[in-house]
């Protein structure tokens, strides 16, 4: 059977659903039943500073939110014209990184027209998106609202990780809820997975499923040292090769995404091939390890700091090159506009020469269109509603009375949008918004203009009034 390598996002589509976005299971568990013995907590597995698992866990969890994205699917007709197709729900995790933001998968959210988030104590909040790298699978979010009493996780240093240290997986695998799953560290530095452009994998036994995309993986500390991110299996779920972003690659890209809103990664300019027994003998190289240099272009930094094709890069500012994934990975790493240090074999000789890297071709460009072409959220309005004020044509159309004397009308309401899901229809007249009176068309705008989030409605159907939350 042919192995597949599989994301860890669940998808589902919107009706199994419900639209909800499903809760966390609650952490304390059942309560004894009236009568029984009182159960003493387990001692668990012991850590650094005699915490136990059990500690570790707890102090992690609340920076561990469940993300649910909405689609909306394309359908194509016979006469090939495109036409809207059903919502479909993906659910994913997300680490809470700092105040308000939360670090996550590109895949998890990737074409979303709406992202709600879930948080430990069941608070739920609008996010939108900061940025995504795609080459990376990473996508940053921020939180709509107020998010005050949030816990961030405590960042780790990923290089400190061996093989055979014991970490903890937390996410929403199959949409159940938070869990905590444990393993070990069984490999580093995977970079040819073939999963995205740059990669540099922590691999993990630690169970991870579909729905863990975008959650924590933890050291002993209680420190976020990973972003799981995909599984290698069979069968679509776990198989016991997990695999995860380590945090010292996650952390640059992530203060890029919220300060320059791209990642600017570094370009040497040359074509490059994984070295095999066949090549090392035809070339008398006299190593497997390194990145065979395949082709120069003329333009870019390598040329200029002398590198030919033949050359085979062993390191690059003293780290091992074993593979072309590697290479590709720390240069991307080290950035525009900086020197490295390359060390090469030339015809079996070692040689050392230094180039300044420039930022990739187009990538500017690509991540201009790729900002340019995320779904905007609605400008100071509800999306998937369309409007109009108290006319007399709407109070006959609707047989709204006289006694309504204020508000906007809701003529029409997509299915599957955020105003539908809240159960609101076409002839609703919308009289409040956060307890504050709409005053036709362009006070809606301007009430919604000054809202974050969800956004508390009061609404009016036929002869009587009721408040609905509705996310924006």
């Amino acid at each position: 059977m042919r192995v597949l390598l599989q994301t860890t996002t669940a998808l589902f589509v919107m009706a199994l659903l419900g639209g909800c976005v499903r809760h966390p299971v609650d952490a304390k568990g059942p309560a004894s039943p009236p009568g029984a013995s009182p159960v003493l907590p387990s001692p668990g597995l012991q850590a650094a500073g005699g915490a136990s698992i059990a500690d570790i866990t707890a102090r992690a969890l609340p920076s561990v939110v469940n993300i649910a994205s909405s689609t909306q699917a394309r359908n194509v007709g016979v006469d090939s014209s495109p036409n809207p197709g059903r919502s479909e729900r993906g659910l994913g995790s997300g680490v809470i990184v700092a105040p308000g933001i939360v670090l996550t998968n590109n895949h998890v959210i990737a074409g979303a027209t709406e992202i709600g988030v879930t948080t430990y104590d069941r608070r739920e909040f609008s996010a939108r998106v900061v940025g995504t790298d795609p080459k990376s699978d990473l996508a940053v979010l921020r939180l709509e609202g107020d998010s005050s009493g949030l816990r961030p996780i405590s960042m780790g240093d990923s290089s400190r990780l061996r093989l055979g240290d014991v970490v903890l997986a937390i996410g929403n695998p199959f949409g159940v809820g938070q869990t905590v799953t444990m393993g070990i560290v069984s490999a580093k530095g995977r970079a040819d997975v073939g999963i995205v452009d740059y990669e540099d994998f922590i691999q993990t036994d630690a169970a991870i499923n579909p729905g863990n995309s975008g959650g924590a993986l933890i050291d002993m500390e209680g420190n976020l040292v990973g972003i799981n991110t995909a599984i290698l299996s069979r069968s679509g779920g776990y198989m016991g090769i997990g695999f995860a972003i380590p945090t010292n690659m996650a952390k640059p890209i992530m203060e890029s995404l919220l300060t320059q809103g791209r990642v600017i990664r570094g370009w040497l300019g040359v074509g490059m091939q994984d070295l095999d027994p066949e090549l090392v003998k035809a070339m008398n190289l006299g190593t497997l390890n390194g990145a065979l240099v395949s082709d120069v272009d003329l333009r870019g930094p390598a040329y200029r700091a002398g590198l030919r094709r033949g050359d085979v890069i062993v390191r690059v500012d003293g780290r091992a090159i074993e593979s072309t994934g590697v290479l590709r990975n720390v240069i991307g790493a080290a950035g525009a506009k900086r020197g490295v240090k390359i060390e090469v074999l030339r015809d079996g000789k070692p040689l050392t020469l230094t180039a300044d890297l420039e930022e990739v071709p187009g990538e500017r460009e690509a991540a201009q269109a790729a900002a340019a072409s995320r779904p905007p959220a609605p400008p100071g309005g509800v999306g998937g509603v369309t409007l109009d004020g108290l006319t007399t044509a709407m109070r006959q159309r609707f047989n709204i009375p006289a006694e309504v004397q204020y508000g906007v009308v809701l003529t029409q309401v997509e299915p599957n949008s955020s105003a539908a899901r809240a159960g609101l229809r076409a002839g609703d007249v919308i009289l409040e918004v956060n307890r504050q009176r709409v005053e036709g068309l362009t006070g809606l705008r301007e009430l919604l203009t000054k809202a974050s989030g969800k956004v508390l409605m009061l609404v009016w159907r036929q002869g009587g009034s009721f408040y609905v939350m509705v996310t924006r």
